[in-house]
């Protein structure tokens, strides 16, 4: 049984096994992963939401005559963090994306987050991340060596986390 719960997106969801469940701000993100989290096996958190919001929200555009606002930001909840601290015997996946020192930058986010396993790529890597059918991950977990995956179609990189995933239920 799956449940997904997205930000704004123009996804469609075509498997009717599947429970989506719409969102549109990071508190309304974390109050809704609370509402499924501790009845769940396994919690994979595919996109981090927004690091920061503004502290005042325009409810109306902002016109050019009125000149360039200034920005004040708060930072939103860092919702993987929260379900690190609050797991009991969930198994909690984490993804990064990294610009630099990807795999090292990954590690420190699987333990400072207390996750189960990570999948990361790098923007480095021609072929991967945004604006390609194509990725190049690797997987982490704590204390066991990273398995890293040559450039293939995002369809045949979520095979392998899912093989990755079952393996680790399996051994839970």
């Amino acid at each position: 049984k799956v449940t997904l719960i997205s930000g704004p997106s123009s996804l469609k969801i075509l498997n009717s096994s599947i429970n989506l469940i719409n969102v549109v701000s990071a508190h309304e993100m974390y109050n809704e992963i609370l509402k499924f989290f501790f009845s769940v096996d396994i919690f994979i958190s595919a996109a981090a939401v927004a690091d920061f919001q503004p502290t005042e929200q325009a409810h109306q555009k902002i016109k050019k005559q009125a000149g360039i606002p200034s920005l004040s930001l708060v930072p939103t909840p860092d919702i993987l963090s929260k379900l690190g601290e609050e797991k009991k015997n969930q198994l909690l996946i984490g993804f990064a994306l990294e610009t630099q020192d990807a795999l090292a930058n990954a590690q420190k986010k699987l333990a400072s987050k207390n996750l189960d396993a990570i999948v990361v790529n790098s923007l480095a890597d021609d072929g991967a991340g945004f604006g390609h059918d194509t990725n190049k991950i690797s997987f982490l977990q704590a204390n066991k060596e990273a398995v890293h995956y040559i450039l293939k179609s995002k369809q045949e990189v979520a095979l392998d986390v899912m093989d990755h995933l079952k393996t680790m239920f399996d051994e839970s």
